[in-house]
């Protein structure tokens, strides 16, 4: 019957949704990610509207959720490689399901604040280092590498699906219960997500090593990125993309709602641009990604955030600022799939299936360095210089990091995903050895 409606739709016969594993995969994500658009609005605007945060403590909330990455990634990417996935990500998505949740108590029982809201954020934080780490490589277990590119512009679409009519409804939500209350459906959406994941059965391949060694194996997975330039190229372009856009992240709540003057409805209606733009990036980022290369794809995400970013900074207040406000957040849609579906399967292209937890959470850790700086300069301009330098700073920066990208030839060089072969440092070489089989 499925299968049948999905001939209806027109999908392909080798259509990856085809496939009942990835399908029941591909419905978690969604679902998830719909709950994912309540917390990210309810939770800020619940520091900004309720409690009056300033720039700076908006700063801090985002840098605490970024605080467990640095910490934590690198330890638990030597456990994922010693235990399952799948039972770490339906963990995961349970455990927060249940920190979120604890926000809506605490305000029923008059006790929310801001430090409140930092453990939470930190409590998220903490799991998604994890729980994030395992589900990357659930999808590795799931669909062949040669069509990971694939497989996370179909994610990014279902990621999509729920930024198009998610924000809406958070809005809404938010308006008839309160952000702290609207979050409760955010728990009951992860929920179902852990409940949908619990019916995927995967057999995985994990060798006993019986000289294995904690520390002996953190450092192994460190060494197999910092020994592979491609590798640390793309540490080092997504990290500053991230600190820019933690810069922006930290500010665009604040600017809509007391430059623009937007109510969190009107907020939860603009972040819908969200949901268009990714939309048409997932519809279409593999068509880009083969026809300008998975490198340059990523550096032209880089640049059209940039854009998004510096170009509301510069927009006056009034209609042209809610117009600039919608179009940033469009841009940061697109951008942010181009990058993410190109930078993903890249790294898991050249990575052997018994490193795959510790390559995942190494790249993690390293791209996530900046994202807690970013998060605090962001905060801190915003508070001292204005929320327009902010958001300039974040734009500017991020133009630069695309063009010192495009300058490299490692990344600029890569136009097909690279083979797991022992030249995969050279993608032209890879990709060379890659075609002719």
């Amino acid at each position: 019957m499925i299968n049948y409606f999905l001939k209806l739709c027109g999908l392909p016969h080798n259509d990856l949704l085809r496939d009942r594993i990835y399908r029941r995969l591909w419905t978690s994500i969604l679902i998830s990610s719909f709950g994912a658009q309540i917390t990210i609005l309810a939770l800020p605007l619940t520091a900004a509207v309720m409690l009056n945060a300033t720039a700076s403590q908006m700063g801090i909330l985002t840098f605490m959720e970024t605080l467990p990455f640095v910490l934590l990634s690198l330890p638990a990417g030597v456990w994922l490689d010693r235990v399952r996935k799948l039972p770490v990500y339906i963990a995961g998505e349970t455990m927060i399901a249940l920190a979120v949740i604890s926000v809506p108590i605490a305000w029923y029982f008059d006790v929310i604040n801001m430090t409140w809201l930092y453990v939470v954020g930190f409590m998220i934080g903490a799991i998604n280092t994890t729980a994030g780490s395992a589900a990357q490589i659930v999808l590795t277990q799931i669909v062949p590498r040669e069509r990971l590119v694939e497989a996370h512009a179909k994610n990014a679409l279902a990621t999509s699906g729920a930024e198009v009519s998610g924000p809406a409804a958070a809005g809404v939500l938010i308006k008839l219960l309160s952000a702290p209350l609207a979050l409760m459906a955010d728990a009951i959406l992860l929920l179902t997500s852990a409940l949908i994941l619990r019916g995927i059965h995967i057999t995985e391949h994990r060798p006993e090593k019986a000289d294995s060694h904690f520390w002996r194996d953190l450092k192994e997975g460190v060494r197999f990125v910092m020994n592979k330039p491609l590798l640390v190229g793309l540490a080092c372009t997504v990290g500053m993309w991230q600190l820019c856009y933690n810069a922006a992240l930290v500010v665009q709540i604040l600017f809509a709602t007391r430059l623009l003057g937007l109510s969190e409805q009107a907020v939860g209606l603009s972040y819908m641009a969200i949901g268009v733009g990714s939309v048409a990036a997932s519809i279409y980022g593999h068509r880009i990604s083969r026809w300008l290369g998975p490198g340059p794809c990523m550096v032209a995400g880089i640049a059209v955030c940039g854009l998004g970013w510096g170009g509301l900074a510069l927009a006056p207040a009034g209609w042209i600022g809610i117009a600039a406000f919608g179009a940033m957040l469009m841009a940061f849609a697109v951008g942010g799939v181009l990058i993410f579906i190109n930078f993903l399967a890249l790294r898991q292209a050249v990575t052997p299936e018994p490193m795959l937890g510790r390559m995942t959470s190494t790249m993690r850790w390293l791209i996530l360095i900046p994202a807690g700086p970013g998060a605090l300069i962001g905060g801190w301009l915003g508070e001292h210089l204005g929320l327009r330098v902010a958001l300039g700073f974040a734009g500017f920066v991020a133009l630069g990091v695309a063009l010192i990208a495009w300058r490299h030839p490692l990344i600029r060089g890569i136009k097909h995903l690279p083979t797991l072969t022992a030249h995969a440092d050279n993608p032209e070489l890879a990709t060379a050895e890659g075609k002719s089989k």
